[in-house]
């Protein structure tokens, strides 16, 4: 609605200027024409035999209306100026209201993001309704508008996916489903005060690779773009490596654990925020 709405202010500022271009255009004729008239007046004059008094006023009078329409293109092209800036400045505005393109992948992969965590969460009752399993095929369609409303209403979406802890609910129902065994801690275990790094790793579901493999191309990719962009350089060229390193094994129990870890890092050094301002900026 707000990129329409800039889109149809720059129509109707584009017909603004062409209609000044028209009035100015209209003036000049009409000046022009008036200056011929002027001359061809005075060399009638001239011939005629009325007295040099009445002669004098009417070239004055036809001289007066030259320079009034010479004032009023004058203001026609101070007017033309001031629409011209003005379509100028909100031309501006409604570039910055469209993505780039690595804005727009951003947005597809927050979809993405969210697209699994609500199907998820419809899948393993979490929050099954029909309003979920609605979002969840939206959130799939892929084909967004690449403007700034698409990354505000990610945004807002992954806001309220912390804010219900689904991402966690997520990770523990996973947990629950695997087999339990004398031997095998479950990943919510892992979240007690012991230290995971001394424990030792087990394997993981299908499931929960699949999470584990996931949060990792998340974590890679914001990585390298805040790489590319100056963000934390040598933290992100040491993460980047990390979790590159990372994606060419069968995740463990311990890659589950650091995955997590390394989501709260992004968030707490405000990796994302970063990257949005510095985009923007460019």
């Amino acid at each position: 609605m707000m990129v329409a709405a800039l889109g149809e202010g720059v129509s109707l500022e584009a017909k603004l200027l062409s209609s000044f271009i028209y009035l100015f255009l209209t003036s000049c004729v009409t000046i022009y024409r008036k200056e011929a008239a002027l001359r061809q007046r005075e060399a009638a004059i001239k011939d005629s035999k009325q007295t040099k008094d009445v002669v004098d006023k009417e070239i004055l009078s036809f001289r007066s209306e030259v320079e009034n329409a010479k004032d009023e293109a004058t203001a026609i092209v101070r007017q033309l100026h001031g629409a011209e800036s003005e379509v100028k400045a909100l031309r501006s505005m409604t570039q910055r209201m469209v993505l780039t393109q690595k804005e727009m992948e951003e947005v597809v992969l927050k979809r993405c993001w969210l697209a699994r965590y609500w199907g998820l969460a419809v899948r393993y009752g979490d929050d099954e309704n029909e309003k979920r399993s609605k979002l969840v095929e939206d959130l799939s369609d892929l084909t967004g508008e690449g403007n700034i409303e698409s990354m505000l209403s990610v945004e807002m979406g992954l806001k309220e996916l912390a804010s219900l802890k689904v991402e966690e609910a997520i990770v523990n129902a996973l947990a629950q489903q695997r087999r339990a065994s004398s031997v095998r801690i479950s990943l919510s275990d892992i979240k007690s005060p012991r230290d995971p790094k001394f424990m030792e790793a087990f394997e993981l579901s299908p499931e929960e690779s699949e999470d584990v493999l996931f949060k990792e191309a998340w974590l890679t990719y914001f990585w390298r773009r805040a790489k590319s962009h100056g963000i934390e350089e040598d933290t992100a060229k040491e993460r980047l490596k990390f979790w590159i390193s990372r994606s060419v094994h069968s995740p463990s129990s311990h890659d589950a654990v650091d995955v997590e870890e390394g989501l709260m890092e992004l968030r707490k050094l405000g990796i994302e925020r970063r990257l949005w301002e510095a985009s923007r900026r460019n």
